[in-house]
């Protein structure tokens, strides 16, 4: 609601399970990745025959209830939660997108932005399809509906030919469940096992085990996965231009309990702490972390560093998920509707304060405000990621140019309009040392501006 955090991207969720309700399940594991979406949620399950589904807007807790899964019967589902990337926010847009076509009906969810959906959207419109919404994922589903090929294997194959930019797809026909991961693997999806016959396919190993399923293994880049009856089967593997995960992903959008390229994310979010504290010390008293996504970084720098970590912010993790808008009175107050400073606390300490990313600054400035009205001595702002100076293009609604503040200012422009003592970013050769990958092996788009994908074909207007 306040937050200086970019919107997520989506979460997607599929299952086979002939012997389990796979519609509640599937809204557990939707649950697991709400983190990834609150704008709207959705269900498709088939039973062989037919496709049913649900969605509306809002938190997977508010869309759903016992009266909206039990007519979600069958063996097969997916799930979707969104935030919208390409799209504006409304139902029209909410996911699976489920369609009839010449070999059945057809549900996708999508996580991810096609670079060449303009292009895209309008052959589909030359070629007389209608189009009910704004988003990018329906593009996907009518290119796959009515797409060359006689069977969904080869219209998959000759999807992943056209389509260009971020996708991990779930893809839900009438009698099977496909997962799709485009070539440079930009955003995550795995596999999982159920009990003896089920097979789970999520954005974040978290879903996972929220439902009791093992994590089997990374869907690979150019993957496209068919599971039914005889299991989970590699109909075609892409070749990979080059990796490019998107690594974002390692510092602020998977939950720290989930796993991405067989890395710990709270271990790797610990280590990039840990590397701030030598890159960027400070002479001061306590470590508080922005809570709850600066908490792993904190701890590290705490544990390099030797000065003793604490909480130092007490973070209401309700406020953001109501649909109530505070009136003008509330808005003044801002921050300090989702977070209240421990005062006694930190009155009259020299305080490093840690949090994973700056994009608008809209949270850091008024935090460190809050900080300073506590009594503390110093307030030094570290921060475990790079400046973001460019917007994402690949499926995260993180900001535009203009709102950018590292694109628009210096560290010590940043510094001095937020009131800090000191400002520090950890360095991008830092990051990646965190993650224990190789360098060349992630998009670093919004720290460098160096894509991995032609962003030349976006309608680029909003952005300058």
């Amino acid at each position: 609601m306040f937050g200086d955090k970019p919107s997520h991207a989506c979460g997607v969720f599929g299952i086979f399970s002939p012997d389990a309700d796979v519609a509640r399940l599937t809204f557990f594991g939707m649950y697991a990745l709400q983190h990834r979406g609150q704008e709207s949620a959705g269900i498709a399950t088939s039973d062989g025959r037919r496709i049913r589904v649900y969605k509306d807007m809002g938190l997977v807790a508010q869309v759903f209830d016992e009266n909206k899964l039990r007519p979600l019967s069958g063996y097969l589902a997916i799930g979707h939660v969104r935030y919208s990337t390409t799209g504006s926010s409304k139902i029209e847009n909410a996911q699976p997108f489920v369609v009839e076509s010449v070999l059945g009906p057809l549900a996708v969810g999508h996580n991810g932005n096609l670079t060449n959906a303009l292009d895209l959207r309008q052959e589909l419109l030359r070629r007389g399809v209608g189009l009910t919404s704004t988003s990018d994922s329906e593009v996907v589903t009518q290119m796959l509906a009515g797409g060359e090929g006689r069977t969904w294997e080869e219209k998959l194959k000759i999807f992943m030919v056209r389509a260009q930019g971020a996708y991990s797809l779930t893809v839900l026909t009438s009698k099977a469940l496909y997962a799709l991961r485009d070539p440079w693997g930009i955003h995550p999806l795995c596999l999982g096992r159920l009990g003896e016959n089920g097979w789970v396919v999520a954005s974040e190993s978290c879903a996972l085990s929220t439902i009791g399923a093992t994590f089997e293994r990374e869907i690979s880049p150019g993957e496209i996965v068919g599971i039914g009856e005889d299991g989970p089967i590699t109909i075609a593997l892409m070749p990979e231009p080059r990796k490019a995960s998107c690594l974002f992903e390692y510092i602020y959008f998977a939950r720290p309990d989930s796993m991405l390229n067989e890395t710990s994310l709270h271990a790797m979010r610990v280590a990039a702490g840990r590397q701030l504290a030598r890159e960027a010390p400070a002479d001061a008293d306590l470590v508080i972390p922005v809570p709850d996504s600066g908490i792993p970084a904190a701890i590290g720098y705490a544990q390099e560093s030797g000065i003793p970590y604490s909480e130092g912010l007490i973070k209401n993790r309700y406020i953001g998920r109501t649909f109530i808008q505070p009136d003008d009175r509330l808005r003044k107050v801002g921050i300090a509707l989702k977070f209240n400073p421990l005062t006694d606390h930190l009155r009259g300490k020299r305080v490093v304060m840690i949090d994973d990313s700056i994009v608008r600054g809209h949270t850091s400035r008024p935090m460190v405000h809050m900080i300073r009205k506590t009594g503390a001595r110093e307030v030094h702002m570290r921060v475990s990621s790079p400046p973001i100076c460019h917007p994402c293009f690949l499926g995260v609604d993180m900001a535009t140019y203009p709102e950018l503040i590292a694109h628009r200012m210096s560290v010590e422009e940043i510094r001095q309009d937020m009131d800090a003592d000191s400002l520090a970013y950890l360095s991008l050769e830092g990051l990646i040392k965190a993650t224990g990958q190789s360098p060349c092996s992630f998009c670093t788009g919004c720290f460098t501006g160096d894509y991995p994908v032609d962003i030349e074909l976006i309608d680029k207007a909003v952005f300058e």
